[in-house]
């Protein structure tokens, strides 16, 4: 925890940008999911870009190299669906723990090479943990609105069994992001301090949030100061915003957090707001101009991109914010300071 948060103090620290939109590149079909080893799986397997880690490890640590090579300090482990309840859409349980620990393994590895090369500019390595595709909050059935497909206990077995995963894999932080649900992330803190006090380990949280529409509020009908007081119980590195939103759009939420939070703040956007056919047109430039206001605010200490942002993206805002001094802050157990 003391290394990266003395490295924050000094300057902003910059996180990568999508790994799906980089697949995308890739044009994997069917066959290429699948590899020789899930040659006869019984599911469908195209689209579950965490199984890529097992069937396609070059092009993962191809991705991460880009990242690192654009200028970010920090990359995110392929693994934003890598729990029991996302993998069971392709009775995949049982790979979970493969899935982390080899995503985090080979992130560790492409980290590690740049490290080498350049040690005055550790690269560090995000366990990603994604929201699942359950809410704990709301009901999926509009007749019964009392019904939950997921329970809190539910989610905090899953949510352990991928950070222990995560961080035997080598991981230097845990990500735990796009939260629309917070009693979701709620499971994920729980289970993550769990496994922290057990294993005697220190890894520092960053916890991300997204804004789903133009009032401001999570899926889960929170505000940004009302997410940041939810979680505010947990030690934590930073806390912050990501997807759903563009640059612009997120700047009254950030502000919002960074008055009010002692810890770091966050923010990898959307490359824009998606077009008519869910292709994202903002321009590395357009981008990094939008996120200017971030820096000449002192809102942020950790930047990246999320949905649509690619290498060039990350490129653009690397250069940028080494031009810009890091909020201070000083977390402890961010408490919220009231105003």
């Amino acid at each position: 925890m003391s290394r990266i948060e003395d490295i924050l103090k000094k300057r902003i620290l910059v996180l990568d940008g999508a790994m799906g939109t980089m697949l995308q590149r890739y044009k994997f079909e069917e066959k290429d999911f699948r590899g020789e080893r899930f040659k006869d799986w019984p599911s469908d397997l195209q689209g579950n870009n965490d199984l890529l880690s097992l069937t396609q490890p070059d092009a993962i640590a191809d991705i991460h190299r880009k990242y690192f090579e654009a200028g970010a300090d920090i990359v995110e482990t392929n693994t934003f669906s890598g729990t029991s309840i996302a993998m069971a859409d392709y009775g995949m349980e049982s790979l979970v723990y493969e899935l982390n620990y080899e995503s985090a393994r080979i992130a560790r590895e492409v980290a590690d090479e740049f490290t080498r090369k350049d040690p005055e500019k550790p690269r560090f390595v995000a366990g990603s943990i994604g929201p699942t595709n359950k809410t704990a909050s709301m009901s999926p059935d509009v007749n019964d609105p009392g019904f939950r497909a997921v329970s809190f206990e539910e989610l905090k077995v899953a949510y352990r069994e991928q950070a222990e995963a995560l961080l035997e894999g080598g991981v230097d932080l845990l990500l735990v992001e796009t939260v629309f649900d917070t009693l979701n992330a709620k499971a994920a803190l729980f289970a993550i301090e769990e496994v922290k006090e057990e294993k005697g380990s220190d890894v520092p949280v960053m916890i991300s949030g997204t804004i789903t529409d133009a009032s401001g509020r999570t899926l889960s009908g929170q505000t940004a100061e009302a997410f940041l007081i939810s979680v505010s119980h947990i030690p934590i590195l930073s806390i912050g915003f990501n997807c759903a939103l563009g640059a612009s759009q997120l700047v009254p939420h950030l502000e919002v957090l960074s008055a009010r939070t002692r810890a770091a703040v966050s923010a990898h956007p959307n490359a824009g707001l998606p077009n008519a056919f869910g292709a994202y047109d903002q321009s590395a430039r357009q981008m990094a101009d939008q996120i200017r206001e971030y820096l000449e605010k002192s809102l942020v200490n950790i930047v990246g991109g999320c949905c649509g942002t690619t290498p060039e993206h990350i490129k653009a805002i690397a250069e940028l914010s080494a031009q810009y001094k890091p909020r201070p802050f000083s977390p402890v157990s961010d408490k919220v300071i009231h105003q």
